[in-house]
């Protein structure tokens, strides 16, 4: 079951950007960390047992699956790939954002305000 369906509330935005990260290709745990830190630019470091946590939960949920295991430098090491519930329900949450952040443009325009204009 998912963290969300279409009528529930947001996407957590570690959840977001752990598929966001999976999005293009699958990657290990030490590479998700590093994505979701260049994502965010840098405003979102996620903890190991953070990461294993959520990937946990996600791969319970059907969104992440592991596409593979493989040793490296004697260590094992698991290769994350996000499932079609997981591309399906990145993308509604993408559109999701998308229709929210277009209605706030709408009504700041509405209002006479400036876009990309802060203080």
């Amino acid at each position: 079951m998912s963290e969300r369906t279409s009528h529930s509330q947001p996407m957590r935005e570690p959840t977001l950007l752990l598929l966001a990260a999976l999005a293009d290709q699958p990657r290990h745990g030490y590479a998700l960390l590093g994505e979701v830190t260049r994502i965010s630019d840098g405003r979102v470091r996620l903890r190991a047992g953070t990461l294993y946590g959520a990937l946990d939960r996600l791969l319970a949920q059907g969104l992440v699956r592991v596409e593979r295991e493989e040793v490296v430098d004697g260590r094992a090491r698991r290769v994350y790939a996000l499932t079609e519930q997981g591309h399906a329900d990145l993308d509604a949450e993408v559109r999701r954002m998308e229709a929210v952040a277009l209605e706030a443009r709408r009504r700041i325009q509405r209002a006479g305000r400036p876009l990309g204009v802060t203080g």
